[in-house]
C-alpha cells in the first residue's frame, strides 16, 4: 500500500527557540481553517502532548525511537496519521540533539520535511550561517522552510532575508515579531498542562498571529511534497492482538486528575487490548476507590502541587494502603510512587502525609534529580513480568526518596542502579515505562489483576 501522508516536523535550532509556541500556533491556525490536524511529539514528553490535545481535540502520540524502537514508531505513525488533513510533529531540543532520540533521526525515519524554527533575537546576517549549517549537517534531511522567531523590526528581517536568499537553499516562510501575549508559562517540569489552560483566551490570538506572519498555504504545500512511500496498515499493537486473550474485562482503577496525569496513550491502549477496563478515579476528590476494581495504576504528574488536598483525603489514602496490604496488584510511576511513600516534603519544607505503603519519604528539590532513558531488566517476579524480562522507560523528576527500612528492588537499570520498589504485589518507582517494545508487560499486569479479588468498599 503506498500513498502520501501530508506531514511536517517542526524542529528548532535549540531548546527555547519557540518551537512549541510555533507548533501550537500552526495546529490552532490549521484547525480554524477547517483542516484535520493530527499531532505527534518527538520524545517522551507528557506535557507538550497534553497541549497538542488541548488545541486539536485529539490524542497526541509520542514518537520516541530510543524508547520504542524504529519499527514500533514507524508502525504507530502509519496507524494514527491522518491522510485527509495534516500531521504536525513537534521536535525535541535542537534538530540534531539526542542522537537516536533526535528529531533529525525521526524525520529521516518517517521521511518528513522539516520546518526549522530559528530564534533571530541576537543576530541578523549570521542567521544565514546557522541555517546553512543545519542544511549541510545531514543533506538527507529536507529543510524546505524556515520560521524566524523574535524578529525586532522590518529592517532586522530584511537583513536576514537577503543573507538567507544568497547563501541557503531553505526559504523563509514565516517571521514572527516579539509578542508577549502568546507566551506559554512554565514551571519545574516544563510547561503547564492542558487542563490548566495555559494559553487561556490567547489560543485564538496565537492562531491569528501565526496566520498573519506564516505562509500557511506554503506549509500545506510542503506537507504533501514528500516522495510517495510505502506504509503498512498493520497495527502497532500486534504483539498483544496476536495473543489468545480472555474475553472478560478486568476493572482496573486508574488515577486521573490534576495531580496524576502523565500517561502514554499507547500504554492505556495496550492495557485495554490485554483485557483491562480502565476505571478513572481522583485521589484528590474521590473518597473511595471504584467498587469492583481488581488492580490499580497510578501514573506520574504533579502530586507535589496538590499535597495538601491529597493528604486531607484520609479515606482515599487509607483505601489505597489497604488495597496494597491485601496483596492486590498496584503499579505506580514517579508521582504515583511518591504518593505511596509515607510523606512528601515540598520545597518550603512542609511535610504532608501520604499512603504510607513504602517506608520512605519523598523530598522535593529545586534542582533536577534525574533525567534520561532507562533500559530495565526485571530480576524478580512482579506485576510487569518475570526475571530476565526487559522494559523500557524514561526518568525525569525533581524529588528524591529516603527509605527508613529496606525494601525489595526488582529492577536493574543499564548503569547497574537498582530500582522498582516492591511491597507484596505493589510495584513502584521513578521510571515511566513505555510498553511499546514490551507489550507483554501490559498483559502480565492485567493477568495479575485478573487473579485478584474484586475490591469492595
Amino acid at each position: 500500500m503506498t500513498g502520501i501522508t501530508p506531514s511536517i516536523l517542526v524542529a528548532g535550532v535549540s531548546s527555547g527557540c519557540g518551537k512549541t509556541t510555533v507548533s501550537l500556533g500552526l495546529m490552532a491556525a490549521l484547525r480554524e481553517m477547517g483542516e484535520d490536524v493530527q499531532a505527534f511529539k518527538c520524545g517522551p514528553d507528557f506535557i507538550d502532548t497534553s497541549l497538542h490535545r488541548m488545541v486539536t481535540g485529539k490524542t497526541s502520540w509520542n514518537l520516541d525511537v530510543r524508547m520504542c524502537g524504529r519499527g514500533y514508531v514507524r508502525s504507530l505513525f502509519n496507524h494514527v496519521a491522518t491522510r485527509k488533513g495534516i500531521n504536525v510533529v513537534e521536535g525535541v531540543m535542537g534538530l540534531f540533539d539526542g542522537g537516536e532520540a533526535s528529531a533529525a533521526n525521526l524525520a529521516r525515519l518517517l521521511e518528513i520535511p522539516v520546518i526549522l524554527v530559528v530564534d533571530a533575537s541576537s543576530a541578523a546576517e549570521s542567521i544565514a550561517a546557522v541555517i546553512r549549517g543545519f542544511e549541510e549537517m545531514d543533506p538527507g534531511i529536507d529543510i524546505p522552510g524556515i520560521i524566524l522567531n523574535r524578529i525586532a523590526s522590518p529592517r532586522h528581517l530584511e537583513l536576514i532575508q537577503e543573507a538567507v536568499s544568497n547563501h541557503c537553499r531553505s526559504r523563509i516562510i514565516g517571521a514572527l515579531r516579539r509578542n508577549r501575549d502568546v507566551h506559554i508559562p512554565s514551571r519545574h517540569l516544563g510547561l503547564f498542562m492542558d487542563h490548566e489552560a495555559p494559553l487561556g483566551e490567547n489560543l485564538s490570538q496565537l492562531a491569528s498571529f501565526i496566520r498573519e506572519f506564516v505562509d500557511i498555504k506554503e506549509i500545506m504545500k510542503i506537507s504533501t511534497q514528500a516522495a510517495s512511500r510505502a506504509y503498512s496498515p498493520a497495527s502497532p499493537f500486534s504483539q498483544l492482538e496476536e495473543l489468545d486473550g480472555a474475553t472478560s474485562r478486568v476493572p482496573v482503577g486508574i488515577a486521573q486528575d490534576e495531580a496524576f496525569c502523565f500517561y502514554y496513550p499507547d500504554n492505556l491502549k495496550l492495557l485495554e487490548i490485554a483485557g483491562a477496563e480502565l476505571v478513572p478515579f481522583s485521589p484528590i476528590r474521590d473518597q473511595h476507590l471504584p467498587d469492583g476494581i481488581q488492580g490499580l495504576y497510578l501514573g506520574g504528574g504533579y502530586p507535589e502541587l496538590y499535597c495538601q488536598d491529597i493528604s486531607l483525603n484520609h479515606t482515599m489514602r487509607s483505601a489505597v494502603r489497604r488495597f496494597s496490604m491485601e496483596g492486590r496488584p498496584l503499579f505506580a510511576e514517579c508521582g504515583g510512587f511518591m504518593y505511596l511513600c509515607r510523606w512528601i516534603t515540598d520545597n518550603q519544607g512542609q511535610a504532608f502525609e501520604m499512603a504510607g505503603i513504602f517506608p520512605g519519604n519523598a523530598f522535593m528539590q529545586k534542582r533536577l534529580s534525574s533525567l534520561g532513558y532507562r533500559d530495565v531488566t526485571i530480576n524478580a517476579p512482579c506485576v510487569l513480568g518475570s526475571p530476565g524480562d526487559r522494559l523500557n522507560g524514561h526518568e525525569f523528576h525533581y524529588s528524591r526518596t529516603e527509605f527508613q527500612e529496606p525494601v525489595d528492588q526488582v529492577f536493574s537499570l543499564q548503569n547497574g542502579r537498582k530500582e522498582g520498589f516492591r511491597v507484596k504485589n505493589t510495584l513502584a518507582g521513578y521510571v515511566h515505562m513505555h510498553f511499546g517494545q514490551t507489550q507483554e508487560a501490559a498483559w502480565h499486569f492485567v493477568e495479575a489483576c485478573r487473579s485478584a479479588r474484586p475490591w469492595r468498599n
